[in-house]
């Protein structure tokens, strides 16, 4: 299997910056609360000095959304919307160990973070515009066809797994207490993107060995080594 971004994403949006990682092993009874706590804590002590729309990681988002024509305070980057959500209640819901400490790291470094089930992807995952005729499959069951023109992640059977690329994931591929292999990705548009992004996957990727008997494959993302290869599983139709 193969992740990417197009290369109309990359001439469209040079200052991208991106990661991906891939990881068999994985299972619902990990206990991470403890290190969802360190995390946690960061961001909190962040949130004390400016709110979340003040962090140049959800700015450069923002920009980036109006870029694509999004009402940025209508449609949120999800770390974003995970630190607006943090803000205001100082938790958030426990949905999966995996998920749970993803959004803690997408808290503490305010930079979106998107796992998905790889067994739930048919082919490759690229990051393009839509045309209009993929599906998005919602988490309450519902299907909806993303707008031509819309940035989604789209697979090979035309199915979208994120819409509006950082904003909402799809409850097709959505981590469950069955899945077993996951693909990681994390993008970035701020000045220091590189550089943290390349710090929060070494971090994703340390607490994955430490709470999964998982062996990590991981990649930086350029628009010169723009491909992510890793060994997948058939997708089962949904």
């Amino acid at each position: 299997m193969q992740f990417s971004h197009s290369d109309a994403m990359w001439q469209a949006f040079p200052e991208l910056r991106a990661a991906a990682l891939h990881a068999d092993g994985i299972h619902a009874d990990a206990d991470v609360e403890a290190v969802i706590a360190d995390f946690n804590a960061i961001a909190e002590a962040r949130l004390t000095q400016a709110q979340e729309g003040e962090f140049p990681e959800i700015r450069a988002w923002r920009r980036g959304f109006s870029r694509m024509g999004l009402k940025p305070t209508q449609y949120r980057c999800a770390s974003e919307a995970l630190l607006r959500r943090f803000r205001q209640e100082h938790a958030l819901p426990r949905l999966h160990p995996l998920i749970d400490l993803c959004n803690a790291i997408s808290l503490a470094f305010a930079i979106p973070i998107a796992v998905f089930d790889t067994e739930k992807i048919a082919g490759d995952l690229e990051v393009r515009r839509a045309k209009g005729d993929e599906t998005y499959l919602t988490f309450g069951g519902d299907v909806e066809h993303p707008e031509p023109n819309e940035v989604i992640f789209a697979d090979g059977k035309e199915r979208a797994h994120a819409r509006r690329w950082t904003n909402r994931q799809s409850g097709l591929s959505a981590v469950q207490a069955t899945t077993r292999s996951v693909l990681i990705v994390a993008e970035a548009l701020h000045a220091s993107a590189g550089d943290d992004i390349a710090r929060l996957i070494e971090t994703v990727a340390d607490a994955l060995v430490r709470h999964w008997p998982a062996t990590p494959k991981m990649a930086m993302l350029s628009l010169a080594s723009p491909r992510f290869e890793f060994r997948g599983f058939e997708a089962h139709d949904a």
